[in-house]
């Protein structure tokens, strides 16, 4: 397996695995639109994706944002998206790009990575056996339907 850092030359590879994750979350697949996103997020650099690789073929991915703490006056990363092809679960790619994102926090030397997603996620024992703890403080959130 190799993990490195996607540019607008993987977005190819970024598309059908970003589309996935969407579809997962019962979103429509919308190829056009991700990439449009996609492309919109590697051109800014406003994100930090990583993708897996195994034998030339994209598996997985990961997309890390900033976040700042007023508190304690550090950036930190949420771990907005993580995404495995069906087809290559239970091989440790989830844990390998995780360990990517730890490894890019510590080197900034940032608070941390906070990870976002449904209660129901079933990827959740893999949040918890990296080291990852419920925070009941950041229960709240306001939408702009």
């Amino acid at each position: 397996m190799n993990i490195i850092q996607a540019t607008l030359k993987h977005l190819d590879d970024l598309i059908p695995l970003f589309d996935a994750y969407r579809v997962f979350y019962r979103q429509n697949s919308d190829t056009e639109a991700v990439k449009i996103f996609l492309k919109e997020r590697l051109t800014k650099q406003d994100s930090v994706i990583y993708i897996a690789y195994i034998d030339d073929v994209a598996v997985g991915f990961t997309q890390l944002y900033v976040l700042l703490s007023s508190v304690s006056m550090k950036p930190m990363y949420v771990l907005n998206d993580l995404y495995i092809d069906a087809n290559y679960r239970s091989k440790s790619i989830g844990t390998s790009l995780i360990n990517k994102a730890k490894a890019l926090c510590k080197e900034k030397q940032y608070k941390g990575i906070i990870i976002q997603t449904e209660n129901t996620n079933p990827a959740q024992h893999l949040y918890q056996r990296e080291g990852f703890v419920k925070d009941t403080d950041l229960m709240f959130f306001w939408t702009n339907d």
